[in-house]
């Protein structure tokens, strides 16, 4: 009996001895093959999971839009009073949910060029109403109109023309039109050749954005979808030094292997710039 026990004890301890052998060995040869196996996948080529999941965003991205309503525009149009704005929000619209189109490999610098279609779907579950509620805000033909003609005569003519068409300076929009576009009556009145449609983001919808250049990774695997060029270009020529640089990735997608002392940097072609993400902490989903 003491000799079976013996006998048991040596033998696990020789099992474990060789368990944490194998451990030791196999651990950091199953980290390489790992490594491998992502920096063969996550390269921007034909038949890779990276590049099958780049050229169609498989996450879901929304974009928010919070407008402020003016709550008294017959008092700040006639008495020149503290205008008085309430903001109402948000309303989402899910976006990138278009592939990429015009896919060009370049393999002598490990470039990919494509473009990004644009297309805005209206998510009532994450609005606090519709596309169809109304907003008091600035007329922005009207109100532009003064100051990009500032001759006398011009001027008198375009007071003619916004009467004619009954604009003020505010007008009551729809939030669709606000961000897509609408016909502006006042500016259809202007006998010129000059855009009739208005809209903070028009034209969006069916346009595309780019064309964008991005590393595939092929020989950098630090480098994979950091954008080279936009429309051809290192920089956007609306800022001065280091904010007009065009770099960082398109936020859709990040290098492999980043560790949290890393700054991430995207570039945003709707605001014009690059920004930068640093990371604060992290958190665990809660548990019921």
């Amino acid at each position: 009996m003491g000799c079976d026990r013996n006998c048991g004890l040596i033998a696990g301890a020789v099992i474990g001895a060789v368990l944490a052998v194998l451990g030791g060995i196999l651990m950091p040869v199953g980290d390489m093959i790992i490594q491998k196996t992502i920096k063969k996948e996550v390269v921007l080529e034909e038949g890779t999971i990276a590049f099958k999941n780049w050229v169609k965003t498989g996450t879901e991205v929304y974009r928010q839009f919070w407008i402020f309503d003016v709550q008294n525009p017959q008092e700040v149009a006639v008495n020149s009073s503290k205008i008085k704005l309430m903001q109402r929000g948000p309303y989402t619209y899910r976006v990138r949910y278009l592939a990429k189109e015009n896919i060009t490999h370049d393999s002598e610098n490990h470039t990919v060029s494509f473009v990004q279609p644009h297309g805005a779907i209206f998510e009532p579950s994450l609005s606090v109403g519709t596309e169809n509620d109304t907003f008091t805000v600035l007329n922005l033909a009207v109100a532009a109109a003064a100051h990009l003609y500032e001759n006398p005569f011009v001027q008198v003519v375009l007071n003619s023309l916004i009467k004619k068409s009954k604009s003020s300076m505010f007008q009551t929009r729809t939030l669709k039109e606000l961000l897509w576009g609408y016909k502006d009556p006042f500016l259809s009145l202007v006998p010129y050749p000059v855009p009739t449609t208005v809209g903070v983001f028009y034209p969006y919808n069916n346009t595309v954005d780019g064309v964008y250049q991005v590393f595939t990774g092929k020989d950098n695997i630090s480098k994979v979808a950091i954008i080279n060029t936009y429309k051809g270009k290192k920089n956007l020529s609306y800022w001065s030094g280091y904010c007009d640089m065009v770099n960082g990735t398109d936020a859709a997608s990040f290098p492999p292997f980043v560790e949290k002392t890393r700054v991430l940097q995207f570039f945003s072609s709707d605001i014009c710039r690059k920004t930068r993400l640093h990371f604060t902490s992290s958190f665990s989903a809660c548990k019921s």
